[in-house]
C-alpha cells in the first residue's frame, strides 16, 4: 500500500502515468474516490496497479488471489486483465470498504470474476487448500497485516502451480526495514520473510522499487 513510488521526484512519477499507465474510467473514479477516505494509503499506486495488470496477462492467470482487497483497486486492475473464465479470489475483513470497491467492479464488468471472501485471509486459504486447489493457482498477491505474511506465503506458495507468481506489497516499509532500531513487529517480519525468501530454495525471487517495495517470487 503505497499512493506513489518511494524516492521518485514528483516530475518524473508524472512522466510515468501519463505514458505507462491505462488507467480505465472506473480505475480511475475508484482511485480518487478512495483518495479522500482516512485511510487512503493503503491503496497501491496507479504504476504499481499497471505492473499488477501487466504481471497477470505475463503469466496467463486465470485463477489469481488477492490477500488484502480494501476498497478493490488492485483487484479490479488484476480482474480486468483475466480472461472472461478467469477468477480472482479476494481475501478481506472489512464488508465496508469492500463494498465501494464492489460497486466498480460492477460498472467495469467483471464483477462475477472476482470472488469476494469476507474472513480472516487465512482461514480462506486454508479451505482452498481443503478443497483441492493446491497447486492450481497462477498469481497470488499479499498486500494485508505484515505479521500474517510468513504464513501466506507459505499458504500460497501451496495454492500455486509450478512456475506461479507471488507479490508480496510493502516490503519497504516506507524505508523502516532498515532501520536497526524499528522493532515494530510487522517491520520485523518484513525483514525475516524477505531474507527467508532470498535463501528459499523453492524459488526465484527478485525486489522491484514500486511503491513502497514489491517482492516478486516464483514458485520453481
Amino acid at each position: 500500500m503505497s499512493l506513489t513510488t518511494i524516492g521518485l521526484p514528483d516530475d518524473l512519477r508524472d512522466y510515468i502515468l501519463d505514458v505507462g499507465v491505462r488507467e480505465t474510467p472506473e480505475l480511475r473514479l475508484l482511485r480518487e474516490e478512495t483518495a479522500s477516505m482516512p485511510n487512503a494509503g493503503m491503496q497501491i499506486s496507479p504504476e504499481q496497479g499497471q505492473l499488477m495488470h501487466f504481471l497477470t496477462k505475463l503469466t496467463g492467470a486465470r485463477k489469481a488471489i488477492e490477500i488484502g482487497t480494501f476498497t478493490g483497486y488492485s483487484a479490479l486492475w488484476v480482474a480486468l486483465a483475466l480472461p472472461p473464465e478467469g477468477r480472482l479470489v479476494a481475501c478481506d475483513v472489512n464488508e465496508e470498504w469492500t463494498a465501494i470497491g464492489m460497486r466498480y467492479w460492477k460498472q467495469a464488468s467483471i464483477e462475477d470474476r472476482i470472488d469476494l471472501r469476507i474472513a480472516p485471509a487465512a482461514d480462506t486459504l486454508h479451505s482452498l487448500l481443503a478443497e483441492g486447489h493446491a497447486g492450481t493457482y497462477d498469481l497470488a498477491f499479499i498486500d494485508a497485516d505484515k505479521t500474517g505474511y510468513p504464513e501466506y506465503y507459505e499458504l500460497c506458495l501451496k495454492l500455486l502451480r509450478q512456475g506461479g507468481l507471488i507479490a508480496l506489497d510493502n516490503i519497504f516499509r516506507g524505508g523502516r526495514v532498515i532501520d536497526p532500531i524499528d522493532d515494530d513487529p510487522g517491520t520485523a517480519a518484513i525483514r525475516d520473510l524477505t531474507r527467508a525468501i532470498t535463501h528459499d530454495p523453492r524459488v526465484d525471487a527478485c525486489i522491484v522499487p514500486i511503491g513502497d517495495g514489491l517482492s516478486l517470487v516464483r514458485k520453481k
